[in-house]
């Protein structure tokens, strides 16, 4: 079977040696007659699985022993109203810095639940860029400071979490986990969708400082009390069994590739394949985003002359390189380089970028 570069933003690629051990096991897992899947999420087999899973998100990031890890359903979005119940409360106020579409999303459903406020919004900058450190003015009193860390759509990353001064911060890292070491001194709770770096999608991944995490409603129904899921190992109901499967393979490959260190090696070298084609195409590509603010996961462009966009996507799908077309609300071209697509896959396409700029520019 020949397998396509898929750049699409979500569900994305996966590692082909996890999506490989997966179906080699689906229906007979472990010769016990039956699927993982089908099995009870109580019985030793499933057990080995999702701790395993749960060891390897603490290893790979190097969490430290203080923090909580979950598995929760709903994925990210789940966790924009999630976050603001638990901790909204006694006339507390938390900060948003709204720098796309993913941080609008985050504060207009925590603006729902009690008192949130625009600390930083990019809006007049067409969302293209991160704000400097000097830009933002923190309060001491708020609750929690919540940023996405790389908004999927504009193609914006934080490169360097802000210092709160003794603000918890909240992280949305959805589309770049995995991806680089963290700060845990700056961070107090991250959450991120499975979808793009870990395994298909319908499920979270929470970090959560247990010190942070103390502080969350209890008065709450029961599946949107973190406290519960923190107490039962993430399996105070029935969790996402194959997710937390696929979580655990995809893991162990990027363990078996060297870890962090690699992965932020093949991170760059896919980057800036990408970028070079777009910087020296002598403007037939654009990049719309300011350079400190690039995202090494979500790579967007457009064209100088927009006619040639249906050409270019046509072009890519006949070289088996898919997923290309920019969200609905900007336009344009959009490459997903998350952790699984190969090196290989952002050199085809900064060659195919580079022979459509020879041959139409």
């Amino acid at each position: 079977m020949t397998r396509v570069y898929n750049f699409a933003a979500g569900p994305s690629t996966l590692p082909l040696a996890a999506l490989e051990e997966a179906a080699a096991k689906l229906v007979d897992y472990e010769g016990a007659g039956m699927s993982l899947i089908e099995m009870s999420h109580r019985g030793g087999r499933y057990d080995a699985v999702h701790n395993e899973a749960l060891s390897l998100v603490r290893e790979m990031l190097g969490v430290p022993d203080d923090y909580y890890i979950l598995f929760l359903q709903g994925g990210a979005s789940m966790q924009f109203g999630m976050v603001p119940l638990a901790f909204l409360r006694n006339g507390l106020s938390a900060d948003y810095i709204v720098t796309g579409h993913w941080g609008k999303r985050a504060y207009a459903d925590a603006a729902v639940v009690g008192d949130a406020r625009v600390l930083w919004d990019g809006a007049g900058a067409g969302y293209t860029r991160i704000p400097s450190l000097r830009e933002l003015s923190f309060r001491t009193g708020a609750a929690y400071v919540h940023i996405c860390s790389n908004e999927t759509i504009g193609g914006i990353q934080w490169k360097e979490f802000p210092d709160t001064l003794g603000v918890p911060l909240v992280v949305d890292m959805s589309s770049d986990v995995l991806s680089r070491p963290l700060p845990w001194e700056r961070v107090s709770m991250l959450y991120a969708g499975t979808q793009k770096n870990l395994a298909p999608a319908g499920m979270a991944l929470i970090i959560m400082k247990k010190d942070f995490a103390a502080g969350a409603r209890r008065d709450l129904p029961a599946y949107l009390r973190y406290d519960l899921h923190a107490e039962n190992n993430s399996l105070f109901n029935t969790p996402s069994t194959f997710v937390i499967w696929m979580t655990a393979l995809t893991l162990r490959w990027v363990k078996s590739i060297g870890g962090l260190p690699e992965i932020e090696r093949r991170r760059d070298e896919r980057s800036r394949a990408v970028y070079g084609a777009i910087d020296e195409s002598g403007g037939f590509y654009r990049s719309p985003v300011e350079r400190g603010s690039r995202s090494s996961m979500n790579i967007v462009w457009k064209l100088a002359d927009a006619r040639l966009d249906g050409e270019f996507l046509d072009g890519a799908q006949r070289e088996d390189l898919h997923g290309l077309k920019g969200h609905k609300s900007v336009g344009g071209f959009r490459a997903s380089l998350y952790n699984a697509m190969p090196v290989e896959g952002a050199l085809a396409l900064a060659d195919y970028m580079r022979r459509f700029a020879d041959a139409r520019g």
